[in-house]
């Protein structure tokens, strides 16, 4: 990956659902702009596989195994960012997991439940712990990663569309109270990208043949086309850098021009 400099060498980012799709890009990215990474992933896989990643020289990454919605897992993270690497600059709150294609009429409770935790309660306690870090230092940038559904209506995916509402509110909410303490919080929000989450989409809709249901999810988008994870990479790694100093409280789509129809 080409590398552009945006004077983040030396600092230390926590990326959470790093193992794949867009945290992967992200710590790709963070890699070549010489930012160490907590890299964190629930499945217990990942801390061999960190262990094997080629890392460009003086940069660190370590691995870090663990449930995002529980708060114990943050408080752990953050212990374990500052004993890796005797600081913590960023948080890219990434991990989420899309629930079943059901509307609200037919959404089961304990689906409802496992996405909010996931998707709404990870974000929220991101911001909390590594929020306090943070504050505590006077300076920092959480991103979180919500959708163009938090934007908008998201039809049969009830929980997953109500989950990214909730990201940008506390993303807003978030970025007011730790404004003060020169603390940045803003969110990204994607339009279809091209990652698992969307593989596990197509073959819903198109079980027999997944790449046909592409025109079906790209209908909406001016540019015709997902995004690749490494564009969404490329957007956190210039909102938490000084070019992007006197933002907070912003949410960034970045949909292809799909919320501009």
């Amino acid at each position: 990956m080409t590398k552009v400099n945006l004077g983040l060498e030396g600092r230390v980012a926590i990326i959470t659902g790093a193992a794949r799709g867009i945290g992967r890009a992200t710590l790709q990215r963070m890699m070549a702009e010489g930012v160490h990474v907590l890299a964190w992933d629930i499945d217990p896989a990942w801390a061999e596989e960190v262990d094997h990643i080629a890392t460009p020289d003086g940069v660190k990454v370590a691995a870090f195994i663990g449930d995002v919605s529980q708060a114990e897992a943050w408080q752990e993270a953050v212990k374990s960012a500052l004993a890796h690497f005797g600081r913590l600059d960023f948080l890219f709150s990434n991990a989420g997991i899309s629930g079943p294609a059901h509307p609200v009429s037919r959404y089961e409770e304990a689906d409802f439940d496992r996405v909010m935790a996931i998707n709404a309660r990870g974000v929220y306690l991101g911001l909390k712990y590594v929020g306090q870090h943070l504050s505590a230092e006077g300076t920092g940038v959480i991103v979180n990663v919500s959708s163009i559904s938090g934007l908008s209506g998201g039809g049969n995916i009830f929980a997953y569309t109500a989950s990214k509402h909730a990201v940008v509110g506390m993303t807003k909410s978030a970025a007011v109270h730790y404004a003060p303490n020169g603390v940045r919080v803003l969110a990204i929000c994607p339009s279809p990208t091209d990652t698992g989450m969307m593989g596990y989409a197509e073959r819903l809709v198109m079980p027999d043949d997944p790449q046909a249901a592409r025109p079906i999810f790209t209908q909406g988008v001016p540019m015709g086309r997902y995004a690749e994870p490494e564009e969404i990479a490329n957007v956190f790694a210039f909102l938490i850098s000084d070019q992007a100093s006197f933002m907070t409280g912003t949410i960034v789509p970045v949909d292809g021009g799909t919320l501009a129809r």
